[in-house]
């Protein structure tokens, strides 16, 4: 047989071809295992910034709704019940939708010291509640109709409460940990007071971020509890430019009248991913900033208070006192 006829390989050969066989499979699975573990990293930063910014959202939106005034739902049309005389009058109040017939509202709380406006046109007044919040009463200029239409304009101007630092009313107000606020948060006509508390922990031992809410007329504050965690592994906020502590939350106070009111808030949040990185083996941190939340409906009154009209500045209800400490 001639050399030409042979259709084998030389053992040679067949050595070469399976080392380059092994090489090209190995840069194959390197290829592989990177992309694994870039899959892993990433997915592992998505769940946490995800948690973070579900938590972020809903802060957002709270802190800009806090301090609405609603007599009932949004849609709700709000009317005097029954005719009030001059003077001394005890109120109740009738709602309708579009064009439906009025009835009781139910749920039509007004408060003691918050002021009504009442009526339209050349007898249109508005009035500070009095008596107490199951018979409330107010002093009228002008007679008034039933059916008389009724608003609450205005915000409260402590719907971001104010912090401890501020006068000495408001020693039980929000802290760097804990974010105090009220109103119709969810634009609902359903008036809520809500807290926010950071409960910073350590690597080793993360912490949490609570939401707490209730009706402004709760009789009592529930205990915070794990039913109302917004997110877990949260860690201290690392220190300044000038190595000050940062707090989760800050607030940029304002003076109006006789008291206060927070017209920014800061939020500042650090969180450790649930798993180590799975290149590094070290659990990353994450720092989530929002520097400027205005409050909308605390600031428009705060303007308008304080160039127009100082009663569109609703006071805090007794009830949210009640519930701050």
């Amino acid at each position: 047989m001639t050399r030409k006829e042979q259709l084998g390989f030389t053992l040679l050969e067949m050595m070469a071809a399976l080392l380059v066989l092994l090489v090209v499979a190995g840069i194959v699975m390197s290829g592989m295992g990177q992309m694994m573990n870039s899959q892993s990293q990433i997915a592992n930063r998505t769940e946490m910034h995800a948690g973070v910014r579900s938590a972020t959202e809903l802060l957002q939106q709270e802190i800009g709704q806090a301090g609405k005034v609603s007599l009932g739902s949004p849609t709700a049309n709000i009317s005097l019940a029954s005719a009030v005389t001059v003077g001394s009058s005890s109120l109740s109040f009738n709602t309708s939708t579009g064009g439906s017939t009025p009835s009781s509202c139910g749920n039509c709380t007004v408060y003691p010291n918050e002021y009504l406006t009442v009526d339209v046109g050349t007898f249109q007044e508005t009035v500070q509640v009095t008596g107490t919040v199951t018979s409330p009463t107010a002093t009228f200029v002008y007679a008034h109709a039933s059916g008389a239409p009724v608003s609450a304009l205005g915000a409260f101007a402590t719907g971001i409460v104010p912090p401890q630092s501020a006068p000495a009313s408001y020693t039980s107000g929000s802290t760097g940990t804990v974010l105090k606020l009220y109103g119709d948060i969810n634009n609902d006509g359903n008036m809520l007071y809500v807290e926010y508390t950071c409960a910073q922990g350590t690597v080793t031992s993360p912490g949490f971020l609570y939401r707490n809410e209730m009706a402004i007329t709760a009789a009592s504050k529930p205990a915070v509890d794990n039913t109302m965690i917004l997110l877990n592994n949260l860690l201290p906020n690392p220190n300044d430019a000038n190595n000050n502590a940062v707090p989760c939350f800050n607030y940029q106070v304002q003076p109006l009248g006789s008291g206060y009111v927070v017209t920014d808030v800061a939020v500042t949040l650090t969180v450790q991913p649930q798993n180590p990185d799975p290149q590094t083996g070290a659990l990353v941190p994450e720092t989530k900033a929002l520097l400027n939340i205005s409050p909308r409906n605390v600031f428009e009154v705060f303007d308008t208070a304080k160039l127009v009209d100082p009663t569109r500045a609703q006071q805090m209800p007794a009830s949210v006192t009640s519930l701050l400490p």
